[in-house]
């Protein structure tokens, strides 16, 4: 690429170099990479995932790598990120280049006529956008959608349901809100001419609301808005008694359905209007078991089982509860560092296979399957259950994760990075677990910059979860810090008295022995 104008620097590409009157800068080939990518569109708004696709092609990276690049280009630059003259942060979309480029002043509505020509000349070096639009492969050699936009005619219209507020004095009813949000997104996703991404970048349309429960009076909010023009296309304020949640459930789908410009068949709207299960009380005991199930601690998963089974006992067709139920017998197995009870897992199984019974159209049932069948290291019946929740729901991010995490598992790191790039696409805030995912891919690919890139957010995210520490610790110790090694095996201790590595491992489905060697090698350095 030829040398640009960039504002009163010229800026190289090819060595790397900023240069001002006989000022020269050396700057990292990254941050040389995302300048001259925002340069290729200068005065327009480049998102970050379309700078993750140039900069970082076929690579999983966490949102601190770009970050870091922007950091280090308004420092090399002398920008000011509070009243920019070269590069502006446009909040919750990516950046801008507010600079002239090739001596063309750059208006922020429509480029010049010489920046156009220049990006004409550039577009011939924009191939690492192809990465952002290309498939993954699925592990049986399917497509694995990525996240679609809903441009160009037959595309899926692309949605995003944001979390929910919850209002009001009440006191522990943030996991009615969380639960009504996230039962929206699952059946909009089931629709086949939507696709859900979650966090909000990159989705045309966004739902969001609030919930209030006063008493027997429930309160839902609901409002439809188009992203591009920011203009609100439709709210509705729902005031009913509580025993009336399944029955506003059910009009906020059907209502939504009829605002989004997407194609809906017969089937799936009648699909839709069939609940989980009719029980109301059942359906609060799920809700409160869920809340309780991702705090991911033994406490906490012994509340989530008595609530799931209150569920079950009251409705005993409730075949997301079998499936709840399911996950809490496969983490007590992992909780047991004395070589876990088989009887567990096997309760496990017996459940999830339950779900699948009851109801086979739930994809969140074949997410669980999933999971116990990774626990119980059968993981090619893992991987067929995980696709088919992706089957039944093509937008579900955390099937795809999970199904990366397999491929770590039996030694193959680099067939999770695909899967896991669709995941960070439909799921751009999946939280502590994908970052986990990510670190430990990268550590065993010898990748240590960005293991601790993310393994670090994961911690910063969850830092009370053991693996993440883990594999944290192993991480520093590959990278020849000792010191900090040695502080985060302190940490583990503490959190889990008596902590052994090998105890560890026997309830960790990591079948790859180079890789479990490896592992433990590294802890032993710790002290672990």
């Amino acid at each position: 690429m030829q040398a640009l104008q960039i504002g009163e620097w010229a800026a190289d590409p090819a060595t790397n170099e900023l240069r001002r009157g006989a000022k020269t800068l050396h700057i990292e080939p990254k941050a040389m990479e995302v300048l001259a990518e925002l340069a290729r569109h200068p005065g327009e708004v480049v998102s970050r995932e379309q700078l993750f696709a140039a900069v970082w092609p076929g690579v999983i990276v966490g949102d601190e790598a770009l970050t870091q690049s922007i950091i280090k280009l308004r420092r090399a630059l002398g920008d000011d990120p509070r009243a920019p003259s070269y590069i502006e942060t446009i909040s919750k979309r990516g950046y801008r280049l507010v600079a002239p480029v090739g001596g063309a002043t750059v208006r922020t509505t429509r480029p010049l006529a010489l920046a156009t020509v220049m990006l004409v000349a550039l577009a011939a070096g924009a191939f690492a956008v192809d990465a952002l639009v290309r498939p993954a492969a699925m592990p049986h050699g399917g497509v694995a959608p990525v996240a679609p936009t809903d441009e160009g005619r037959g595309a899926p219209i692309t949605v995003s349901v944001m979390p929910f507020e919850t209002l009001g004095s009440a006191s522990g009813r943030d996991y009615l809100a969380r639960g009504i949000s996230s039962d929206l997104t699952t059946d909009l996703s089931s629709m086949s001419g939507l696709r859900l991404i979650s966090g909000g970048r990159g989705a045309r349309y966004v739902v969001s609301g609030s919930v209030q429960r006063e008493g027997a009076v429930l309160r839902v909010n609901v409002r439809l808005t188009d992203a591009r023009s920011g203009e609100q296309l439709w709210s509705q304020r729902y005031e009913r008694p509580y025993g009336d949640l399944f029955a506003v459930q059910n009009e906020i789908d059907r209502v939504l359905l009829e605002q989004l410009p997407a194609r809906i068949t017969d089937a799936e709207r009648k699909r839709l209007a069939q609940r989980y299960t009719g029980s109301l009380e059942a359906y609060d005991n799920f809700l409160r078991a869920q809340a309780l199930f991702l705090v991911r601690r033994p406490e906490e998963n012994l509340q989530a089982r008595a609530l799931y089974e209150k569920a079950l006992a009251l409705d005993p067709k409730f075949a997301r509860a079998y499936a709840g139920l399911a996950m809490t017998y496969a983490m007590e197995y992992r909780y047991q560092r004395a070589g876990g009870s088989n009887a567990a897992l096997a309760r496990a199984v017996h459940l999830a296979e339950s779900a699948r019974q009851i109801d086979p159209g739930i994809s969140e049932v074949y997410w669980a399957l999933g999971f116990v069948y990774t626990q119980s290291r059968r993981y090619d019946e893992a991987i067929a259950s995980l696709e088919k929740a992706i089957e039944l729901n093509p937008s579900y991010a955390d099937a795809y994760a999970l199904m990366g995490g397999i491929y770590t598992y039996v030694g193959k790191p680099a067939k999770s990075m695909p899967l896991l790039r669709t995941a960070l696409r439909l799921n751009p805030d999946g939280g502590y677990l994908y970052y986990l995912l990510l670190g430990r891919a990268y550590l065993f690919e010898d990748d240590l910059q960005q293991a601790l890139i993310n393994l670090r957010e994961a911690n910063a995210r969850n830092p009370d979860n053991i693996e993440t520490r883990v594999f944290l610790t192993a991480a520093l110790v590959a990278g020849g810090d000792r010191s900090g090694a040695e502080w985060q095996a302190d940490q583990i201790r503490v959190r889990e008295e008596g902590f052994s590595a090998r105890d560890w491992l026997k309830t960790y489905p990591l079948a790859s022995t180079p890789q479990r060697e490896r592992l433990l090698q590294l802890l032993a350095q710790a002290g672990l």
